[in-house]
Protein backbone atom coordinates (compact mmCIF):
# COMPACT_ATOMS: atom_id res chain seq x y z
CA UNK A 1 0.00 0.00 0.00
CA UNK A 2 1.44 3.34 -1.01
CA UNK A 3 1.30 6.59 0.93
CA UNK A 4 1.39 10.03 -0.63
CA UNK A 5 5.10 10.38 0.16
CA UNK A 6 8.05 9.80 -2.16
CA UNK A 7 6.91 11.13 -5.54
CA UNK A 8 7.40 14.09 -7.86
CA UNK A 9 3.89 15.55 -8.16
CA UNK A 10 3.14 19.05 -6.94
CA UNK A 11 0.20 20.94 -5.43
CA UNK A 12 -2.84 18.91 -4.34
CA UNK A 13 -1.27 15.80 -5.90
CA UNK A 14 1.95 16.02 -3.87
CA UNK A 15 3.80 13.89 -4.00
CA UNK A 16 3.32 10.20 -4.95
CA UNK A 17 0.08 10.50 -6.89
CA UNK A 18 -0.52 7.30 -8.85
CA UNK A 19 -3.85 8.22 -10.40
CA UNK A 20 -3.87 9.08 -14.09
CA UNK A 21 -7.33 10.66 -14.24
CA UNK A 22 -7.37 13.22 -11.43
CA UNK A 23 -5.84 16.25 -13.15
CA UNK A 24 -2.15 15.73 -12.41
CA UNK A 25 0.66 16.17 -14.97
CA UNK A 26 0.85 12.87 -16.91
CA UNK A 27 4.64 12.98 -16.85
CA UNK A 28 4.58 13.20 -13.07
CA UNK A 29 2.15 10.28 -12.83
CA UNK A 30 4.36 8.19 -15.12
CA UNK A 31 7.41 8.95 -12.97
CA UNK A 32 5.51 8.10 -9.80
CA UNK A 33 4.24 4.83 -11.25
CA UNK A 34 7.78 3.89 -12.25
CA UNK A 35 8.91 4.48 -8.66
CA UNK A 36 6.03 2.40 -7.34
CA UNK A 37 6.82 -0.48 -9.70
CA UNK A 38 10.48 -0.35 -8.71
CA UNK A 39 9.55 -0.55 -5.04
CA UNK A 40 7.30 -3.55 -5.69
CA UNK A 41 9.79 -5.48 -7.76
CA UNK A 42 6.75 -6.60 -9.79
CA UNK A 43 4.71 -5.25 -12.70
CA UNK A 44 1.60 -3.40 -11.54
CA UNK A 45 -1.45 -3.64 -13.80
CA UNK A 46 -3.61 -0.52 -13.58
CA UNK A 47 -7.36 -1.02 -13.82
CA UNK A 48 -9.92 1.37 -15.30
CA UNK A 49 -12.14 1.56 -12.21
CA UNK A 50 -15.84 2.45 -12.47
CA UNK A 51 -17.29 1.46 -9.05
CA UNK A 52 -18.64 -1.73 -10.57
CA UNK A 53 -18.29 -5.46 -10.00
CA UNK A 54 -16.29 -6.71 -13.00
CA UNK A 55 -13.21 -8.75 -12.07
CA UNK A 56 -10.45 -9.44 -14.61
CA UNK A 57 -8.01 -12.31 -14.76
CA UNK A 58 -4.47 -11.00 -15.26
CA UNK A 59 -1.44 -12.85 -16.57
CA UNK A 60 2.10 -12.05 -17.68
CA UNK A 61 0.76 -10.89 -21.05
CA UNK A 62 -1.84 -8.47 -19.66
CA UNK A 63 -1.17 -4.85 -20.67
CA UNK A 64 -0.10 -2.51 -17.90
CA UNK A 65 -3.05 -0.21 -18.57
CA UNK A 66 -5.94 0.40 -21.00
CA UNK A 67 -7.86 -2.67 -19.87
CA UNK A 68 -11.66 -2.99 -20.01
CA UNK A 69 -13.43 -1.28 -17.08
CA UNK A 70 -13.10 -3.35 -13.91
CA UNK A 71 -12.86 -2.94 -10.14
CA UNK A 72 -11.17 -6.20 -9.29
CA UNK A 73 -8.42 -8.43 -10.61
CA UNK A 74 -6.83 -11.77 -9.81
CA UNK A 75 -3.85 -13.73 -11.03
CA UNK A 76 -1.89 -16.90 -10.47
CA UNK A 77 1.10 -15.68 -12.51
CA UNK A 78 4.31 -14.68 -10.75
CA UNK A 79 5.42 -11.04 -10.81
CA UNK A 80 2.08 -9.59 -11.94
CA UNK A 81 0.70 -7.15 -9.36
CA UNK A 82 -3.07 -6.81 -9.04
CA UNK A 83 -3.40 -3.10 -8.27
CA UNK A 84 -6.26 -0.81 -7.25
CA UNK A 85 -6.35 2.97 -6.85
CA UNK A 86 -8.11 4.65 -3.93
CA UNK A 87 -8.60 8.01 -2.24
CA UNK A 88 -11.08 7.08 0.54
CA UNK A 89 -12.51 3.91 -1.03
CA UNK A 90 -11.48 0.63 0.57
CA UNK A 91 -8.69 -1.42 -1.03
CA UNK A 92 -9.12 -5.14 -0.40
CA UNK A 93 -6.23 -7.56 -0.99
CA UNK A 94 -6.75 -11.32 -1.00
CA UNK A 95 -4.39 -14.30 -1.12
CA UNK A 96 -4.88 -18.05 -1.13
CA UNK A 97 -3.39 -19.63 1.98
CA UNK A 98 -1.15 -21.78 -0.19
CA UNK A 99 0.02 -18.73 -2.15
CA UNK A 100 -1.32 -20.05 -5.45
CA UNK A 101 -3.39 -16.96 -6.36
CA UNK A 102 -3.87 -13.34 -5.35
CA UNK A 103 -6.53 -10.71 -5.97
CA UNK A 104 -7.30 -7.03 -5.36
CA UNK A 105 -10.65 -5.23 -5.24
CA UNK A 106 -11.63 -1.57 -5.24
CA UNK A 107 -14.49 -1.33 -2.75
CA UNK A 108 -16.12 2.05 -2.56
CA UNK A 109 -19.59 1.93 -1.05
CA UNK A 110 -21.29 1.57 -4.47
CA UNK A 111 -19.11 -1.32 -5.58
CA UNK A 112 -19.29 -2.92 -2.17
CA UNK A 113 -23.09 -2.74 -2.11
CA UNK A 114 -23.26 -4.03 -5.68
CA UNK A 115 -21.14 -7.09 -4.86
CA UNK A 116 -17.55 -6.45 -5.98
CA UNK A 117 -16.17 -8.59 -3.15
CA UNK A 118 -18.52 -11.47 -3.91
CA UNK A 119 -17.53 -11.21 -7.59
CA UNK A 120 -13.86 -11.36 -6.62
CA UNK A 121 -14.41 -14.43 -4.47
CA UNK A 122 -16.33 -16.11 -7.28
CA UNK A 123 -13.57 -15.33 -9.78
CA UNK A 124 -10.96 -16.90 -7.50
CA UNK A 125 -13.07 -20.00 -6.94
CA UNK A 126 -13.92 -20.50 -10.61
CA UNK A 127 -10.56 -19.53 -12.07
CA UNK A 128 -8.07 -20.67 -9.44
CA UNK A 129 -10.09 -23.28 -7.51
CA UNK A 130 -9.61 -21.31 -4.30
CA UNK A 131 -12.59 -21.36 -1.93
CA UNK A 132 -13.49 -18.40 0.28
CA UNK A 133 -12.62 -20.41 3.40
CA UNK A 134 -9.04 -20.77 2.12
CA UNK A 135 -8.33 -17.06 1.72
CA UNK A 136 -6.58 -14.45 3.80
CA UNK A 137 -7.92 -10.91 3.33
CA UNK A 138 -6.47 -7.50 4.19
CA UNK A 139 -8.59 -4.33 4.36
CA UNK A 140 -6.45 -1.27 3.68
CA UNK A 141 -6.69 2.39 4.73
CA UNK A 142 -9.94 4.09 3.75
CA UNK A 143 -12.34 6.74 4.98
CA UNK A 144 -12.95 5.76 8.59
CA UNK A 145 -16.21 5.34 10.52
CA UNK A 146 -15.83 8.73 12.21
CA UNK A 147 -15.53 10.55 8.88
CA UNK A 148 -17.85 8.73 6.46
CA UNK A 149 -21.14 10.60 6.84
CA UNK A 150 -23.85 9.22 4.55
CA UNK A 151 -27.53 9.61 3.82
CA UNK A 152 -30.45 7.23 3.52
CA UNK A 153 -29.43 6.33 -0.05
CA UNK A 154 -26.33 4.56 1.22
CA UNK A 155 -28.35 2.69 3.86
CA UNK A 156 -30.74 1.59 1.12
CA UNK A 157 -27.82 0.39 -0.98
CA UNK A 158 -26.97 -2.07 1.77
CA UNK A 159 -30.56 -3.10 2.40
CA UNK A 160 -30.95 -1.03 5.55
CA UNK A 161 -33.72 1.39 6.43
CA UNK A 162 -33.76 4.65 8.42
CA UNK A 163 -36.53 3.03 10.45
CA UNK A 164 -34.10 0.40 11.78
CA UNK A 165 -33.47 1.12 15.43
CA UNK A 166 -29.71 0.73 15.01
CA UNK A 167 -28.68 -0.33 11.50
CA UNK A 168 -25.63 -2.58 11.71
CA UNK A 169 -22.41 -0.83 10.61
CA UNK A 170 -24.18 2.56 10.66
CA UNK A 171 -24.22 4.99 13.59
CA UNK A 172 -26.98 7.60 13.61
CA UNK A 173 -25.70 11.16 13.72
CA UNK A 174 -28.30 13.82 12.83
CA UNK A 175 -27.10 17.22 11.69
CA UNK A 176 -27.80 20.39 13.64
CA UNK A 177 -30.64 21.21 11.23
CA UNK A 178 -32.32 17.93 12.16
CA UNK A 179 -31.63 16.14 8.87
CA UNK A 180 -30.92 12.45 9.26
CA UNK A 181 -27.35 11.30 8.65
CA UNK A 182 -25.34 8.24 9.57
CA UNK A 183 -21.68 7.36 10.01
CA UNK A 184 -20.84 4.31 7.88
CA UNK A 185 -18.17 1.79 8.81
CA UNK A 186 -16.80 0.73 5.42
CA UNK A 187 -14.35 -1.91 6.72
CA UNK A 188 -17.05 -3.44 8.93
CA UNK A 189 -19.45 -3.57 5.98
CA UNK A 190 -16.77 -5.29 3.89
CA UNK A 191 -15.91 -7.76 6.64
CA UNK A 192 -19.57 -8.67 7.10
CA UNK A 193 -20.00 -9.39 3.40
CA UNK A 194 -16.79 -11.42 3.27
CA UNK A 195 -17.89 -13.53 6.22
CA UNK A 196 -21.35 -14.03 4.72
CA UNK A 197 -19.60 -15.33 1.59
CA UNK A 198 -17.53 -17.85 3.55
CA UNK A 199 -14.31 -16.09 4.58
CA UNK A 200 -13.60 -16.88 8.25
CA UNK A 201 -13.55 -13.84 10.53
CA UNK A 202 -10.11 -14.85 11.78
CA UNK A 203 -8.80 -14.65 8.20
CA UNK A 204 -9.70 -10.96 7.81
CA UNK A 205 -7.30 -8.28 9.03
CA UNK A 206 -7.06 -4.55 8.45
CA UNK A 207 -4.92 -1.46 8.81
CA UNK A 208 -7.47 0.45 10.89
CA UNK A 209 -6.21 3.70 9.38
CA UNK A 210 -8.38 6.56 8.13
CA UNK A 211 -7.41 8.38 4.95
CA UNK A 212 -9.34 11.51 5.97
CA UNK A 213 -7.68 11.79 9.37
CA UNK A 214 -4.08 11.40 8.17
CA UNK A 215 -3.36 14.09 5.55
CA UNK A 216 0.42 13.69 5.74
CA UNK A 217 0.21 10.05 4.65
CA UNK A 218 -2.95 9.69 2.59
CA UNK A 219 -4.85 11.40 -0.18
CA UNK A 220 -8.55 11.91 0.55
CA UNK A 221 -11.18 12.99 -1.95
CA UNK A 222 -13.74 13.56 0.83
CA UNK A 223 -11.31 15.81 2.71
CA UNK A 224 -9.72 17.75 -0.16
CA UNK A 225 -11.94 17.45 -3.24
CA UNK A 226 -9.03 17.74 -5.68
CA UNK A 227 -6.81 14.87 -4.69
CA UNK A 228 -4.26 12.32 -5.84
CA UNK A 229 -4.68 8.56 -5.63
CA UNK A 230 -3.05 5.86 -3.53
CA UNK A 231 -2.40 2.34 -4.73
CA UNK A 232 -2.66 -1.07 -3.08
CA UNK A 233 -1.07 -4.03 -4.82
CA UNK A 234 -0.58 -7.75 -4.29
CA UNK A 235 1.48 -10.20 -6.30
CA UNK A 236 3.05 -13.65 -6.25
CA UNK A 237 6.81 -13.65 -5.79
CA UNK A 238 7.39 -17.35 -6.42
Amino acid sequence: MSTRQGGVSQGPWASLNLGGACGDDPAHVAANRARFASALGARPVWLRQVHGTTVLRLDRNSPGADLPPADGAWTSDIGVACTVLVADCLPVLLVARDGSAVAAAHAGWRGLAAGVLESTLQALERGADVAAKDLLVWLGPCIGPRAFEVGADVLAGFGRSPEDAEPAEFAYRPRADGSARWLADLPALAAARLQAAGVPAASISGSGRCTVAEPSDFFSFRRDGLSGRLAAAIWRRS
